[in-house]
């Protein structure tokens, strides 16, 4: 499915820059883990393309954002809602919070970037920096990596980034940390 999808998704890229046909090519399914598939957002990542919502009502986002992808997958595979579901990426991570608090906005177990935790699969990885931040899912764990899945980020929908002593990092911008659902 994987390969298949990143087959697509190429395709569909040459055809945005031969012919301008992002438009035709914006929600298709790039990726997926867990069940839960990424869609792609088109070349403008601040475009929204509507609004999304679970089939109770529940609201995952503006379609095909990064936010989106998190509350859509914490829903769907992890059974979470979260409180306040409101806000940009950035706003996820609450600086104000110590170490392995309780981020009640999000309903989640909240972990600094750099302290002695890890993050574990299934982790929301949060950057704060930017107009708007970012969020991404946690899927694999090695000795020296962390690989995440995102949405909006272009065609890119798996990236591995360094871990070394409790701190990720992607080479250019650290993120601030990670929320988890249970402690």
């Amino acid at each position: 499915m994987k390969n298949v999808s990143i087959g697509i998704a190429f395709l569909c890229v040459l055809l945005v820059v031969l012919w301008g046909a992002n438009r035709a090519c914006v929600g298709l399914v790039l990726d997926e883990h867990n069940g839960v598939k990424v869609h792609y957002n088109g070349w403008n990542i601040a475009q929204s393309h509507g609004k999304n919502y679970a089939d109770d009502g529940y609201y995952f986002g503006h379609k095909w954002q990064c936010v989106e992808y998190v509350k859509r997958y914490y829903y769907l595979h992890l059974g979470h809602a979260f409180p306040d579901g409101w806000g940009h990426a950035k706003d996820f991570f609450d600086d104000s919070l110590g170490h392995g608090a309780f981020n009640t906005r999000r309903g989640l177990y909240q972990y600094a970037n750099g302290m002695k935790d890890n993050p574990k699969p299934d982790d929301i990885l949060v950057y704060n920096d930017g107009k708007y931040g970012h969020v991404a899912i946690v899927t694999e764990i090695g000795t020296d990596y962390i690989e995440v899945i995102q949405q909006n980020v272009f065609t890119i929908t798996r990236k591995r980034l360094s871990l070394r002593d409790s701190n990720v990092d992607d080479g250019s911008n650290p993120p601030a940390g990670w929320l988890r659902l249970k402690n």
